[in-house]
């Protein structure tokens, strides 16, 4: 009697995965293309509100007034549910990117904690088609980053990338020399000020 292979589970639970991931790609593409709707309907809606401020109808300080209060609360609920659909704009296959940056990072993470796999971004199309890439459930489809703050694919023991060869293009193009996040003085190896503004939560242990 045959009996299924040990990875077949997995390698199913990944090719799911993959199905489900493209399905939320299309409905997020629609989901961008009713939002280039709204912007067209946004800019007939200012352009109604200029020819009834140059006819006195109303005048712009209350205009601005209400703008002001319903924005704020728009902006609140905004936040709030996380609303947004986030893919790299610039598409371009990640395997065929040229990158020279060179940078000392074990002799530099005593100072920058790896601040750089904290930073939160969006994903390209093709990071999500590959599958390999993790990206957050709640906010489709910025890189996933765990509880720590750090990247879900950071691996916690030897503070190396666990899909290095699948890395996202913008981990392959940054440079954090020009990062004023992290450094103020990246030559004599000053932290910015502001780096702390980067950690909100415990580090893995060979960072500390």
């Amino acid at each position: 009697m045959e009996t299924a292979s040990v990875s077949e589970p997995a390698s199913n639970l990944d090719e799911l995965r993959s199905e489900v991931a493209q399905g939320f790609v299309y409905s997020h593409s629609r989901a961008n293309a009713n939002t280039s709707k709204v912007l067209e309907v946004a800019s007939f809606s200012y352009a109604l509100i200029e020819l009834l401020v140059e006819r006195g109808v109303v005048t712009v300080e209350e205009l601005d007034e209400r703008k002001r209060k319903h924005g704020q609360k728009i902006l609140e609920k905004f936040n709030q549910t996380g609303v947004g659909v986030a893919l790299m704009k610039d598409e371009q296959d990640k395997y065929g990117c040229a990158n020279n940056v060179r940078i000392d990072c074990d002799a530099r993470l005593p100072l920058c904690r790896a601040a750089c796999c904290r930073l939160s971004f969006a994903l390209s199309v093709q990071d999500v088609e590959e599958g390999r890439v993790r990206w957050d459930l709640g906010r489709p489809y910025m890189n996933r980053r765990d509880a720590d703050g750090y990247c879900h694919h950071l691996d916690r023991g030897t503070c190396g990338c666990s899909v290095y060869d699948a890395r996202p293009l913008v981990c392959r193009s940054y440079d954090c020399r020009k990062d004023t996040r992290i450094w103020q003085d990246f030559e004599n190896r000053i932290v910015s000020p502001d780096l702390e503004k980067l950690f909100g939560g415990p580090t893995p242990d060979s960072r500390t």
